[in-house]
């Protein structure tokens, strides 16, 4: 009757029946995401790098405004004005009104010629600036790049979780089933069948958090991927290390590179620059100046002037202020150069202690791994025992706790290492650009 019904369906309102719930369905769907597009939605809408690309557009600016006193400074002008006014004659008393008209236009130029390179200065001390904001773009892109990373495990670890603690809820609820016919035969006691239902009761909860934590989970790697409205999404991907970095690297050389390192170069020289432009203002200014003019009492105006000369100017006292001015400049030079050293020997520590927690990680996940395989084993001889009498409950149940947790462990190590991984690429000032072999 089913099908006779649906051939009684006009063919096209059939198709759009069709066509409706294949969309509707894949509306609500999750969007499974692997690790390159994560990369390349945080590399497009991720604020913080868009923050960072106009820091670093504002420095380029900067320098404009800094390079422009080094060229002509042209002005134009274009006037006009008007002037009435009256008079009495005083021997016949007849007031008159007169209006007097006046035009001009015209351009003045001024040049700054010599100023003790003190303009110079400040233009290598903008340059600087804007390779400082363009390693604060790396360093900010090193940073996003290890926040999407511990999103995008954490998701992978919540995915799997979901997979793992359903494999323990069946454990479980075999594990109560059994005690269950035991208790009720009378081989078994009422605290077994109560440990029994407290442990189920315990996986179902761990369940739920599961659950919850992978929703928490997707909001996290959607906020990292700068993504504007939430949905559900799941990612593809393994625990797989790639960066494994089994021998132990050149930290000195690796430093280098770092953007951290090389934006506080960058800082010390601009306050470099900002110390010589500092002594410069005690030099005199020469600057250059000309013009042309038309003005006349009707338009277009037809006199012609112009002029031309030089102006030279020095500071004799203004109380102390340069003086104060190259002593700042000299204090901020200092601190530049030992946050410098400070920032090297941190980024140094960071890598030593980064490369050996991905050793350690890495191992442990081989030593879990054992250890879950055995547990297994154990589990399965334990199981046949504890069914035909061979050893006590709380024998058997202290094993399936084995077991439980060493399937938690072994996911949690295998998370962890890709974590690891993820802090060590940070850690070596890796941008979002890098590519995992």
């Amino acid at each position: 009757m089913r099908i006779n019904y649906l051939m009684k369906i006009p063919k096209g309102i059939f198709v759009t029946i069709l066509l409706w719930g294949f969309f509707s369905s894949n509306a609500w769907a999750d969007q499974v995401l692997v690790w390159d597009d994560c990369l390349a939605e945080a590399k497009k809408n991720n604020p913080d790098l868009i923050s960072a690309v106009e820091s670093v557009n504002q420095s380029k600016a900067s320098k404009g405004i800094t390079a422009s006193a080094l060229y002509p400074q042209i002005d134009s002008s274009l006037s006009f004005s008007t002037t009435r006014s009256n008079s009495r004659n005083a021997s016949t008393g007849v007031k008159t009104t007169s209006t007097t008209d006046a035009y001009s236009y015209g351009a003045t130029a001024t040049q700054l010629i010599f100023d003790g390179f003190k303009t110079v200065n400040d233009v290598n001390s903008a340059s600087e600036n804007i390779k400082a904001s363009q390693q604060n773009y790396r360093f900010t892109s090193s940073d996003v790049r290890l926040t999407l990373r511990t999103a995008f495990v954490n998701l992978l670890r919540s995915q799997e979780l979901i997979n793992v603690v359903g494999e323990i809820v069946k454990i479980r609820r075999q594990n109560l089933e059994l005690i269950t016919l035991r208790y009720q035969s009378g081989l078994e006691h009422k605290g077994a069948l109560l440990t029994a239902e407290a442990d189920i009761a315990q996986a179902n909860f761990e369940l739920a958090q599961a659950k919850r934590d992978l929703v928490l989970s997707q909001r996290q790697l959607s906020a990292a991927m700068g993504r504007d409205k939430f949905y559900p999404i799941s990612v593809k991907g393994d625990f797989t290390v790639r960066d494994a970095a089994k021998e132990k690297p050149d930290f000195d050389a690796i430093v280098l590179n770092n953007p951290s390192l090389l934006k506080a170069i960058a800082q010390k020289n601009s306050a470099s620059y900002s110390m010589k432009s500092a002594y410069a203002n005690f030099s005199p200014v020469l600057s250059g100046s000309g013009g042309a003019e038309k003005t006349d009492s009707s338009w277009p105006p037809r006199g012609k002037s112009w002029n031309a000369g030089l102006t030279l100017s020095m500071p004799i006292f203004e109380g102390g202020l340069r003086f104060s001015q190259v002593s700042k400049a000299l204090a901020a030079l200092k601190q530049a150069e030992a946050d410098e050293r400070s920032i090297k020997y941190s980024a140094i520590v960071s890598l030593e202690s980064a490369w050996a927690a991905l050793q350690d990680a890495i191992e442990t996940v081989d030593v879990q791994f054992k250890n879950l395989e055995a547990t297994q084993e154990r589990s399965k001889i334990a199981e046949a025992q504890y069914s035909i009498g061979f050893i006590s409950f709380d024998n058997w149940t202290i094993i399936e706790d084995n077991l439980v947790s060493a399937k938690t462990a072994y996911l949690n190590a295998q998370a962890n290492v890709l974590l690891a991984e993820a802090n060590w690429i940070q850690a070596k000032g890796e941008t979002l650009e890098y590519a995992q072999n």
